[in-house]
């Protein structure tokens, strides 16, 4: 078919024939050739080469710690005059002092601890006439005094406060305060029931909170989490029979 010269042009035919042509060499470069695409194929297939694994080794569990910080107090605080009576009045007896968040602590050699503490409630200007507090924490890696022993007073006559520390081996000898503070009495008694402390000169020393015949002291770092394995048993009733097979014992 003739195309008719007098037939006007549409607008696409217009641009169509305005576009100049892509060069064949340009179109030959854009479509890459057969050997080539086979060769992208291959390498596209071929597995990537495998990673050295590096060697898994768990960095190494850090220390257990042996004590709590002790910061001293800040170079520009005054101690107060209770603790420097106590070091005049009872001498080679505070080991170091320390001071964090507002509370003040004194520690104390075991061989001097009644003395200090009996002159911390006589002194006018200490005045702890309330023992607030006995307890203690437990660190095992320090296994000459792994004890920490607390006692935290108070002056109901000056309204302050301290807390004196002693530190005390497994099996060594602790007086006890109860004495000069009678409150002391139960709380050492459930120190003594969850930790062990050996507590000395108390007017009732036995267990406040477990049984009687418990073994173990469960507040110990290295206490076991499911209980003593002798009595170790999944069902209560287990338990419940064993006891009471002890008690009919006792009464036969």
């Amino acid at each position: 078919m003739v195309d008719d010269p007098e037939k006007p042009t549409s607008a696409a035919d217009a641009a169509s024939a305005d576009k100049p042509a892509a060069p064949v060499g340009a179109a030959a470069a854009a479509k890459p050739a057969p050997a080539a695409a086979k060769a992208l194929g291959a390498e596209a297939a071929k597995p990537a080469a495998p990673v050295a694994k590096a060697a898994s080794h768990p960095p190494p569990a850090p220390a257990p710690p042996s004590g709590p910080t002790e910061p001293p107090p800040p170079a520009d605080m005054a101690v107060p005059v209770f603790i420097t009576t106590l070091q005049s009045a009872v001498p080679d007896s505070v080991s170091q002092i320390s001071y964090y968040v507002g509370d003040w602590t004194v520690i104390v050699l075991l061989a001097q601890m009644t003395a200090a503490l009996r002159h911390l409630r006589d002194a006018p200007d200490a005045a702890f006439d309330f023992c607030s507090d006995v307890t203690a924490t437990d660190w095992p890696p320090r296994a000459e005094a792994r004890f920490d022993l607390l006692y935290c007073l108070y002056s109901t006559r000056h309204r302050h406060r301290v807390r004196v520390k002693v530190r005390a081996g497994e099996h060594q000898p602790v007086p006890s305060v109860a004495d000069i503070w009678p409150a002391a009495n139960w709380l050492e008694r459930e120190v003594y029931d969850m930790f062990g402390v050996n507590f000395t000169g108390h007017p009732d020393r036995r267990r406040i909170l477990m049984p009687d015949d418990w073994q173990g002291f469960p507040q110990r770092k290295d206490y076991p989490l499911e209980g003593p394995g002798e009595l170790l048993m999944e069902n209560p009733i287990d338990w419940l029979k064993l006891r009471q097979s002890r008690d009919e014992a006792d009464i036969e």
